[in-house]
């Protein structure tokens, strides 16, 4: 029996605007939402209808499109929050409070019964509007694990269908997260949801782990976007639970790096040219220990299969090419090339790597076959004779 599909709940929209510098404009939080939407994401946490009358508008907006991805909104665990959720169209809400000792007393002001009372009359309140409700447990990493089961048997009875597990200041790491979440799967039926923070550079391997513990959603960003060092990015979660565990999510890999690109020129924030998974280099190779056994097979360095996120290898000369690479881009140019001309080449080409920082282009290769083409006659000449 196939292992039941982990849902990805996207919140581009929210955590992912919250990027220090970055703002969508309407229209595009209208193609972020539509392009995910369309890759099979089906859930998108789309805004916090707190802010006002304008990101109520691009709720509604978004709401209106009819999107086979569910919108969701994300409120504090407040009467007000609730109404303006309400008033956008909405058919589900991540209803937020903290639920760490910290954040309870510094930050609310208030004390654990307080939380508690208030999860209850909120969610019931929330279910009585006919909203679909998740309880987003903000700083749960740092909550009492025993004062977070009350919690959650509080918003299960009160009618909640999930409880949103967030590592806020990604404190985590991976052992750490299996274990919570194999303590909450064991104490409640409830679905649950990791929202992980990349403070660490741990925010994929924690989501991982939060599923191998049983979670059953993931918030993610596009691009990894998000607070501080940002969240779970999209690409990596789906890809990563596919590759390792054969967990399926419904996503599209081969849409993924277009949607990257998207999200990068609304954000403003490029994609690293090695970022994993989306960014332009990952598929280039250069050493020459690499591209002779890709060459031969690419199963020799192949982890993962470019095609399937509509990718290919791309191999180019630089400084740590070897013979192998030389004779084999003299020969996608249709020129003949022999070892004595291909070793001369290689020594013009690792000079004009480390001056120009990059790889040649293909009049600049041109250029080094005329330079060195004497070296083939001369050598022709010597086996003639």
């Amino acid at each position: 029996m196939a292992a039941p599909m982990i849902v990805i709940n996207d919140t581009t929209l929210r955590d992912g605007e919250q990027t220090a510098g970055v703002a969508f404009t309407s229209e595009e939080r209208l193609a972020i939402a539509g392009a995910l939407s369309a890759s099979g994401v089906p859930e998108l946490e789309v805004g916090i209808p707190a802010m006002g009358r304008e990101e109520q508008d691009d709720i509604r907006a978004i709401v209106r499109l009819g999107l086979k991805a569910r919108p969701i909104a994300w409120c504090r665990m407040r009467d007000d929050d609730l109404r303006n959720a309400v008033a956008t169209g909405v058919s589900m809400v991540n209803l937020s409070i903290s639920v760490s000792d910290q954040q309870i007393t510094h930050k609310l002001e208030r004390d654990r019964s307080w939380v508690l009372a208030e999860v209850d009359r909120l969610v019931r309140r929330a279910c009585d509007l006919g909203l679909a409700v998740a309880v987003g447990g903000e700083d749960s990493s740092r909550a009492d694990p025993d004062f977070l089961l009350r919690l959650i048997e509080v918003a299960e009875r009160a009618g909640a269908q999930r409880f949103r597990f967030a590592d806020t200041l990604g404190i985590l790491d991976p052992f750490a997260t299996f274990e919570a979440f194999q303590r909450m799967r064991r104490a409640t039926s409830l679905e649950l949801e990791i929202h992980a923070h990349d403070d660490l550079g741990l925010a994929t391997a924690n989501s991982l782990a939060a599923v191998r513990g049983g979670a059953t959603h993931v918030n993610t960003t596009v691009n990894g976007l998000g607070e501080r060092a940002g969240n779970a990015p999209l690409e990596e979660v789906a890809v990563a639970l596919a590759h390792l565990y054969g967990r399926t999510t419904g996503v599209s890999s081969t849409e993924l790096k277009t949607i990257s690109a998207l999200v990068a020129g609304a954000s403003g924030r490029p994609v690293p040219v090695n970022k994993s998974i989306v960014g332009d280099g990952i598929f280039t190779h250069e050493s020459g220990i690499h591209v002779h056994g890709l060459l031969r097979d690419p199963a020799n360095y192949q982890a993962l299969d470019p095609h399937e996120l509509g990718r290919q290898h791309r191999l180019v000369l630089g400084k740590h090419s070897g013979l192998a690479s030389v004779l084999w881009a003299y020969g996608e140019l249709g020129l003949s090339i022999g070892e004595a001309q291909a070793r001369a080449v290689l020594s013009r080409l690792r000079i004009f790597a480390a001056e120009a920082k990059r790889s040649p282009k293909t009049d600049e290769l041109l250029g080094f076959y005329r330079d060195t083409l004497p070296l083939a006659v001369v050598a022709q000449s010597r086996v003639q004779h």
